[in-house]
């Protein structure tokens, strides 16, 4: 945790933070008060604000513990959360593993080894024309392709130069 030791200036009161404890100063008498009350000046969180600001002191449980606080940037009334209390979060890194990622490859990476590896000849592309796994294609419109899989007795995968699709076949 970062101390801070500087001194804030405000309008009413002169604050200092220390390592522990907040207490406003008397200007005139230049000691620390032990007396805090409501409608005096104190620092504290704002947790609206994201900051450790001036608050205004709204309501206190006993004569040395503040209740509540209302901040003099944003209006929030809110609890009293002293500053040298709020813990800054650490920039942590979560611990990853490494996943054993498969070589990904493209669509025209499959195709073109698809192809080469096939030992049939090519067909034409038909709706009624019955199809099996292996078999090579002419489709009209995608090109060449080469049969994946049958998905079912009318579905089957084609992977074509540029993507995959499902035709249909054996109607």
């Amino acid at each position: 945790m970062i101390a801070l030791r500087s001194v804030f200036t405000f309008s009413i009161n002169i604050h200092i933070i220390t390592d522990y404890l907040i207490l406003p100063i008397d200007k005139n008498k230049g000691f620390r008060m032990s007396e805090l009350s409501v409608g005096k000046e104190v620092l504290s969180y704002c947790s609206k604000c994201k900051l450790t600001l001036a608050h205004t002191i709204v309501a206190m449980k006993d004569t040395q513990t503040i209740h509540r606080v209302e901040c003099r940037t944003c209006k929030n009334t809110h609890a009293y959360k002293d500053p040298s209390a709020v813990k800054m979060k650490a920039a942590t890194r979560k611990k990853t593993t490494r996943k054993t990622t498969k070589k990904t490859t493209s669509v025209a990476d499959l195709w073109m080894e698809a192809i080469n590896s096939a030992t049939s000849k090519s067909q034409e592309y038909s709706i009624r024309a019955k199809f099996a796994q292996g078999d090579i294609i002419d489709h009209p419109k995608f090109g060449p392709g080469f049969i994946d899989r049958t998905i079912d007795e009318d579905k089957i995968e084609v992977i074509f130069r540029h993507e995959i699709k499902t035709l249909i076949h054996n109607k």
